[in-house]
């Protein structure tokens, strides 16, 4: 019964966000409402048992996702970025995207079944090999990349400022 009713208020949380970040006006409050969403979510992962997985939701989506979303959001307000204009919006062709994207995803579900096998329970340690190994160099250049593209955005946005 507990189970249920922690599940019940992480729902709340989760979906209460995801429909402030559809709705809010201010692009500080949706990245602040997308990190409850987020928060939410590595809840219910920590509930189902899948630490890893809650752990890395908060670290890396959470914690370098949203703080660089932040950072963007007020470097480009600060830099006279656009503002989107009001009275664009369609409520019909939201829900019809809505309702397309749903009943793809239901589809999916209903038809793909369970799988035949329950795969073997992975350590971290055991999971972090299968998945850096054979792809440690690409990983490493990637993030090496994402550090010159970093360093590249602070330079031009620097110089404005000069």
């Amino acid at each position: 019964m507990i189970d249920w009713l922690i599940f019940g208020v992480l729902a709340v949380f989760a979906l209460g966000g995801a429909v402030r970040v559809v709705t809010s006006e201010n692009l500080v409050h949706v990245v602040l409402y997308l990190a409850v969403t987020l928060i939410a979510t590595a809840g219910v992962y920590a509930q189902m048992d899948a630490g890893f997985l809650a752990a890395i939701q908060i670290l890396l989506y959470t914690g370098g996702v949203i703080t660089l979303m932040l950072f963007a959001v007020l470097l480009a307000r600060r830099n006279g970025g656009s503002i989107p204009a009001e009275g664009h919006t369609s409520p019909l062709r939201s829900l019809l995207v809505a309702a397309v994207v749903a009943g793809l995803s239901g589809y999916t579900i209903l038809k793909g079944g369970a799988p035949n096998r329950v795969p073997e329970a992975l350590s971290t340690a055991e999971l972090g090999r299968v998945l850096l190994d054979p792809l440690a160099l690409p990983f490493e250049a990637l993030s090496v990349l994402l550090l010159a593209a970093m360093i590249g955005a602070i330079v031009l946005a620097r110089r404005k400022d000069a």
